[in-house]
């Protein structure tokens, strides 16, 4: 046997108000993380690129 609830338009406006500022918070939470991880892995990325230059820098033929 299924519970059935009775609320009234105002409750059911107020509900539905709550759930779409839950899912708005959530999705600021994941954008946040997201941008969070991005800019991480470019700095990561940057770093390896910059170790690479100077490698390539010292392996480099001497000009004669």
């Amino acid at each position: 046997m299924r519970t059935i609830y009775v609320v009234s338009d105002s409750q059911l406006e107020e509900l539905k108000r709550k759930e779409r500022i839950n899912e708005l918070e959530t999705l600021e939470g994941s954008r946040k993380r997201l941008e969070e991880s991005y800019q991480s892995r470019i700095k990561i990325l940057n770093e390896r690129k910059n170790e690479l230059q100077e490698e390539l820098k010292d392996l480099a033929p001497a000009k004669k």
